[in-house]
């Protein structure tokens, strides 16, 4: 059964970051990107920021008991020719300016790959990503550990994904958060980024399927089902660790975000959730649904009344 009313108060209550935390995220950017801007050095080359992965995709979900939880901005920098030869120095100039600010400055912060991080204690951390529009037409982030450009598309990401969500009825973005329920609540696939689970999900999202099976993406477990189903048709197929392009059309792919050993785990997982989820989306007798359900997500997802009337009348096969 689908139990649709379920799904609908497991992700409100369990799964999505509420919206108390997501109007501190924002404000607290908000802050950041107000002393950077009023910064002596940075500030001049400051030209704007937006919202950057989970956050931005709205597929963010609580984090696992008392974690932090992350979230990502870009900070939108203008272009120094005398920094040409050394990218990283524009990510290095983000860090001293937090470093020397009067409240950032003591709280922990600390230079990664492509971003700096500055943390809140027992909350969150924020992942500040210094990008730029090239002189040359390319929009790129900064790899520090190797001192090059990455070329990126925020705006084409976003786009792609607004589209796959629209095409799935709005569904989409929900599966992605269930997905990544399971991967850090109820540890399974651990190790595959949140920028492959994404994509991989968006892109077996067919507008082909929704034509020719009307309803496949008409709530959330029936998305889910039909999503994670050609998911695991797609990895089967695939023994080999494959290509994932970037959807958005920068060129680049995320290939170097996983290992074999990682593909496979991942493969070997999501075969089983996908037959887990057609045992649970298929069982007639309420209960029973329910136990297959919770065999999946856990004792969170909720045993609400049994309805009075089948909420199951189509099963995509």
């Amino acid at each position: 059964m689908q139990h649709i009313s379920g799904f609908e108060a497991f992700l409100r209550d369990t799964v999505n970051l509420s919206q108390t935390k997501l109007d501190l995220l924002a404000i607290r950017v908000e802050t950041i990107y107000s002393a950077l801007k009023a910064d002596p050095e940075l500030g001049p080359l400051v030209l704007g920021k937006k919202r950057q992965g989970s956050w931005a995709q709205r597929t963010i979900i609580n984090p696992v008991g008392g974690a932090e939880f992350d979230a990502d901005f870009m900070l939108h920098l203008a272009e120094v020719v005398e920094w040409a030869d050394s990218p990283k120095t524009y990510l290095d100039k983000v860090y001293a300016a937090l470093h020397r600010h009067s409240v950032y400055g003591g709280m922990p912060h600390t230079r990664k790959c492509r971003c700096v991080q500055l943390s809140y204690a027992n909350s969150m951390h924020v992942d500040i990503v210094p990008y730029l529009h090239l002189e040359d037409g390319r929009e790129v982030i900064i790899n520090r550990d190797d001192d090059l450009w990455e070329k990126t598309n925020p705006a084409g990401f976003t786009a792609w994904m607004q589209k796959k969500d629209r095409i799935a009825d709005g569904n989409l973005r929900k599966v992605i958060r269930l997905m990544k329920y399971l991967r850090n609540h109820r540890k399974s696939f651990t190790g595959t980024r949140s920028i492959i689970l994404t994509t991989l999900l968006g892109e077996r999202v067919s507008e082909i399927k929704a034509v020719s099976e009307p309803g496949c993406y008409s709530n959330v477990p029936t998305a889910l089902l039909s999503i994670v189903e050609d998911l695991d048709a797609w990895l089967q197929d695939r023994l080999a660790k494959p290509s994932i392009p970037d959807p958005s059309g920068s060129g680049v792919t995320f290939d170097h975000r996983w290992n074999q050993a990682t593909y496979a785990y991942f493969r070997d997982r999501i075969h089983t959730h996908a037959r887990q989820i057609r045992e649970a989306y298929d069982e007639p007798d309420y209960d029973t649904s329910v136990r297959l359900w919770r065999n999946l997500f856990g004792e969170s997802f909720p045993d609400l009344p049994r309805p009075t009337a089948s909420v199951n009348p189509t099963t995509p096969k």
